[in-house]
């Protein structure tokens, strides 16, 4: 690994973090404000990967009710406090730095922290055909839920939603 470390994220962290989603997610575009949102409405669950120079990478969650999923590319609105679930809204890696190990730490640090505030599951939408790499991550795939796989049909063909129980 190099010299990339993940800390929590900072409001002049922004413009990177809009830069490294267009990389990751072009067929799941949002907008700077949505990641302002997220950043302003639950910073404890926002981070970023970065070295001296750069942002690379980063992590954003917060409290969502379980099996509900957010639109994408739209403003949440004021959340409640922190409840037993948190919703991964994105873990994303410029392809520079991909494959170097630093995912795991980040989702362990998240899966820990978010814990002590009381959460007991994180759930998430995998797009991007990589339900593979979250099953690795502690995360299985909810299936049968008409209503669920009504909400996936926004992220894609190959979306999953998935949970991990703290």
């Amino acid at each position: 690994m190099s010299n990339y470390l993940w800390r929590n994220m900072r409001a002049d962290d922004l413009a990177g973090v809009v830069s490294v989603a267009a990389v990751s997610f072009p067929s799941h575009f949002e907008g700077h404000n949505c990641f302002q949102e997220r950043f302003a409405v639950f910073p404890q669950g926002c981070f970023s990967l970065t070295s001296a120079d750069a942002l690379r990478g980063y992590l954003i969650a917060y409290p969502w009710p379980l099996g509900s999923i957010p639109p994408l590319n739209s403003l949440l609105g004021i959340l409640s406090e922190p409840g037993d679930a948190l919703y991964l809204h994105d873990l994303a890696l410029h392809p520079d730095v991909r494959g170097q190990g630093y995912t795991r730490s980040i989702v362990e640090r998240v899966a820990r922290e978010m814990s002590q505030l009381g959460a007991r599951r994180i759930a998430l939408v995998s797009v991007n055909d990589t339900v593979g790499f979250w099953q690795g991550m502690g995360f299985g795939s909810v299936t049968g839920d008409d209503a669920i796989t009504q909400k996936l049909e926004s992220y894609g063909d190959r979306s999953s939603y998935m949970i991990r129980e703290l």
